[in-house]
């Protein structure tokens, strides 16, 4: 029963993340990858994870201040993501922006990213249709999109509901059939 929990605990934390190679490659995190570019098309989440895959030899992983990040000021850390493998990761555990650098003057080459948690995607608006079309609004008139809301990410609950039902379901079964 402790393991059919375990397993059912492993399963919803791993379909409410993801992993994302920082720079897009399981080896980016070198100089001259244009890294806020990557990052501008990416989707970072809650308990989504980050691999920096580097020289372990050459580079590191830092976490730093929005200042430290801006100045690629390397004392002062928050924190070295930095285990020595060159294959680290780290998890967003906070919705706010989380800024890694690599030291060595590295990061005036480019090795540096801001990495923005948020908690969902807006949906697109639809275009309007050749009938209907309106002039654009002004911008003073223009309200501001919807903020998206916890309701959004309905389906993922659902599949882990429907997920925890499967193995209680499983483990029921295969009980039955196994003496004490």
């Amino acid at each position: 029963m402790v393991l059919m929990m375990m397993l059912t605990m492993m399963f919803i934390n791993i379909t409410k993340s993801e992993l994302h190679y920082v720079g897009g490659d399981k080896f980016s995190w070198v100089p001259k990858v244009n890294l806020t570019e990557w990052s501008s098309h990416e989707h970072f989440h809650l308990n989504d994870w980050l691999y920096f895959g580097y020289d372990r030899d050459m580079y590191n992983v830092l976490e730093v201040n929005e200042t430290s990040y801006a100045n690629c000021i390397t004392t002062g850390f928050i924190k070295n993501v930095s285990t020595g493998a060159g294959r680290d990761v780290f998890q967003l555990t906070e919705f706010k922006t989380f800024y890694f650098l690599s030291g060595g003057g590295y990061c005036s080459d480019g090795m540096k990213v801001a990495i923005k948690v948020t908690e969902g995607v807006a949906a697109p608006t639809p275009a309007p249709s050749p009938k209907s079309a309106a002039p654009a609004p002004s911008p003073e008139s223009a309200a501001p999109a919807p903020s998206p809301e916890k309701g959004d990410a309905c389906g993922i609950h659902l599949n882990q509901i429907l997920l925890v039902f499967i193995f209680v379901f499983m483990w029921g079964i295969s009980s039955n059939y196994i003496s004490y």
